[in-house]
C-alpha cells in the first residue's frame, strides 16, 4: 500500500473553489499596475526595458511620448489602486464569510470587535435575572473583557424543572447572559429563547434544553457553558457562582423561615436575612481569577435578595471581592419589588448588602435620577411597586459614594437602559482608578465617541 504524502498546509491555499486565489492575484496585478504607472511617469526608471518598449509603442501610435507619459501613468496607477482595493476586499470577504456567515459585509465591525475591544477594561458583573443580561448588552460595546458571575439559586420555571428532574444547575440566567454576550445576538436569541407551547416540553426554552444536554454530555455544567461559547462568538465569559446545588433560605421579620427562591419571592414578608445551603459551597477558580484581574466589579442590577446576594453568600467569593484592588459598584434597582424590597430606598438596598457582607464592601452606589412618568408609576403602584428613592447622604453615611444619572429605558416597562448604564459605569471607572494605573484600557475612540453619543 502506497504511503500517503502529506502536503504542507500552505499548499491547501491552491485548492480550487476557495474563492481566494483569484482575488489575491487581482490584488497582485494591482500592485504591478500601480508600479508601472509610476514608472511611466518617471521615464521608465522602475521598469527599464519594458518601459522603453512601452514608450516606443506609444511613439509609433501617437508620434510622441512626452505628451501622454504623465496622463497614461496616472491612469495605470489608478487602475492598479482599484484592483488592489477590490482584490483585498473580496479576498477578506471570502475568508470572513466562511468563518462568520452572518457577518458577511461587516468586515470592519468584525475587525473592530476582535482587535479594538480586546484592549478594553476588564469588568466583572455579578447578579442574575434580566438586569444582568441587559447590563452585558451595553458593556460589550466597550470591551470584550467581560465576565459574568451568575446566581444558581433559581428553582422556578423551566430552570427549576430541569434542576429537579436532571439534577443540573438552573440554566435560565446563564442562558440570558450567553445570549447578551453573543456577537450574533439576534440569531442566538431567537434560537435560545424559543419556548415549547405543547407536549411534554411545554414551558421549556430551547436554550435551557441545549445547556442541559451539553452538561449531560460533558458531565459538568461549566464545560457545557464553554461548549456554547465555542459555537457562538461571545464577547466575554460566563461562570456560575458555584457548581454546588444551593438553596436560598430567607428569615422573615415575622419569624418565618422560607426555603427556595420561588418561595422567597412569594412569601410577601419583610426579609431580615438570607443565606444559602449548603453553607460551605465554593466558587469556581475561574471566577476568582477574573475577580483578581478585574478593573471594575459591578453588583446588579437585579433582585436584591434573590439575584445579587445569593452570589455574595458563596463562601470565598465575597472575601475575594473585598481583597482585590478593583472598585466595587452597586447598581441599585429603579423600582421596588413587591414582597422583597417593599418601601426600600437606595440606602436600604445598600444596607442589606453591607449587613450580609460587612462594612466597606461597596465603594460606589449608582442610582437612577430620571423621573418615572406618572402613568407608569400608577400602573406599578397597583402591583405594589414604587420608584426607589435616591438618598445621597444616607448612602454616604454607610461608607459609599453616591452617583446618580438618567438610566431609565423609556417605554411601558421600567428598565435600565443598557447603553446609558454601561456609559455611566465606564465614566465611573475613570473616576475611581488613576488614569496611569491600568487605564490604557479604553482608548480615545471610546472617550471621544462613545461617551459623547448622548448628553
Amino acid at each position: 500500500m502506497a504511503k500517503r504524502i502529506k502536503l504542507p498546509s500552505f499548499v491547501k491555499w491552491l485548492y480550487p473553489n476557495l474563492k481566494v486565489k483569484r482575488w489575491f492575484l487581482l490584488a497582485t496585478l494591482g500592485i504591478f499596475l500601480f508600479a508601472t504607472g509610476f514608472a511611466v511617469m518617471n521615464d521608465g526608471i522602475a521598469l527599464g526595458y519594458l518601459e522603453l518598449e512601452f514608450r516606443e509603442a506609444v511613439y509609433r501610435v501617437t508620434g510622441s511620448t512626452q505628451r501622454v507619459a504623465v496622463p497614461v501613468g496616472v491612469l495605470i496607477s489608478a487602475l492598479g489602486i482599484v484592483a488592489i482595493v477590490v482584490g483585498f476586499k473580496r479576498m477578506l470577504n471570502s475568508i470572513i464569510s466562511v468563518l462568520l456567515p452572518s457577518d458577511e459585509g461587516r468586515i470592519v465591525d468584525v475587525i473592530y470587535t476582535r482587535q479594538h475591544l480586546s484592549r478594553g477594561p476588564k469588568i466583572v458583573v455579578i447578579g442574575g435575572g434580566t438586569g444582568l443580561s441587559a447590563l452585558l448588552r451595553g458593556l460589550k460595546e466597550y470591551t470584550n473583557n467581560l465576565t459574568a458571575i451568575v446566581t444558581v439559586a433559581d428553582d422556578g420555571g423551566s430552570s427549576g424543572k430541569l434542576r429537579h428532574e436532571m439534577g443540573i444547575l438552573p440554566p435560565g440566567d446563564v442562558r440570558n447572559c450567553l445570549v447578551a454576550l453573543a456577537d450574533t445576538e439576534n440569531t442566538m436569541e431567537k434560537l435560545f429563547s424559543y419556548r415549547f407551547e405543547t407536549g411534554t416540553l411545554k414551558g421549556h426554552s430551547l436554550g435551557n434544553l441545549l445547556l442541559a444536554g451539553l452538561t449531560d454530555m460533558a458531565g459538568d455544567f461549566q464545560k457545557g457553558i464553554e461548549q456554547v461559547g465555542s459555537v457562538f462568538a461571545l464577547r466575554g465569559d460566563v461562570y456560575p457562582s458555584t457548581l454546588d446545588q444551593v438553596v436560598l433560605v430567607a428569615d422573615l421579620a415575622d419569624g418565618r423561615r422560607v426555603r427556595g427562591e420561588t418561595a422567597v419571592r412569594a412569601a410577601r414578608g419583610q426579609i431580615r436575612h438570607v443565606h444559602v445551603e449548603p453553607g460551605d459551597c465554593h466558587p469556581i477558580p475561574e471566577a476568582l481569577a477574573a475577580l483578581e484581574d478585574a478593573d471594575l466589579i459591578v453588583l446588579g442590577p437585579g433582585s436584591l435578595y434573590t439575584s445579587v446576594l445569593p452570589n455574595l453568600l458563596v463562601k470565598g467569593l465575597r472575601e475575594k471581592i473585598r481583597s482585590v484592588s478593583a472598585p466595587c459598584v452597586y447598581v441599585c434597582n429603579v423600582m421596588t419589588e413587591p414582597g422583597e424590597t417593599d418601601g426600600y430606598g437606595v440606602a436600604d438596598h445598600l444596607k442589606a448588602i453591607l449587613d450580609h457582607c460587612g462594612p466597606g464592601f461597596v465603594d460606589v452606589v449608582l442610582a437612577n435620577k430620571e423621573e418615572i412618568p406618572e402613568e407608569v408609576r400608577v400602573r406599578y403602584a397597583k402591583e405594589g411597586s414604587e420608584p426607589v428613592r435616591g438618598e445621597a447622604k444616607a448612602v454616604e453615611r454607610l461608607g459609599a459614594k453616591f452617583h446618580e444619572a438618567d438610566l431609565v429605558q423609556t417605554g411601558p416597562a421600567v428598565r435600565h437602559d443598557s447603553r446609558r448604564l454601561a456609559r455611566e459605569l465606564i465614566r465611573l471607572l475613570f473616576k475611581l482608578k488613576p488614569v496611569g494605573e491600568r487605564i490604557a484600557l479604553v482608548d480615545a475612540y471610546l472617550l471621544s465617541h462613545k461617551l459623547r453619543q448622548e448628553p
